[in-house]
């Protein structure tokens, strides 16, 4: 469960940061925001199922805050085609928890967010 102070739903995603009970979340996800505007800069930025998402014509990613970490969301076979890099990290279907207390893995990262967007654009594979 998502541990934002305001439960209203957010318009956007700077309420949706601005939510979330401290400076040092909010200063993670904004990080995490500025991550995805420069690596996805012609994706439109919305929410989706309340979380911050990432589209073209169909959704690239997503990320949300929880109270202890935020998940970054792609595809399962984006994450699958990163699993050799991402041993050292709790992972799901196709989500990589990143805890608020250890650095972002920004390379990483935006090299996941390359392959998202080629894996759309090049072999037309859609969010899940």
């Amino acid at each position: 469960m998502s541990k934002r102070m305001d439960q209203s739903r957010p318009s956007d995603v700077d309420e949706y940061i601005a939510g979330f009970d401290d400076a040092p979340k909010q200063d993670f996800l904004r990080r995490l925001r500025d991550l995805s505007r420069a690596n996805a800069p012609t994706a439109a930025e919305s929410l989706k199922w309340g979380s911050p998402a990432y589209s073209l014509d169909t959704i690239l990613f997503v990320f949300a805050g929880y109270s202890k970490h935020a998940n970054f969301v792609f595809t399962p076979s984006t994450k699958d085609a990163f699993a050799d890099r991402l041993s050292g990290f709790d992972t799901g279907k196709g989500s990589i928890k990143l805890y608020y207390d250890r650095e972002i893995p920004v390379d990483l990262l935006a090299e996941m967010i390359a392959y998202r967007i080629r894996e759309f654009e090049v072999d037309g594979v859609k969010w899940m």
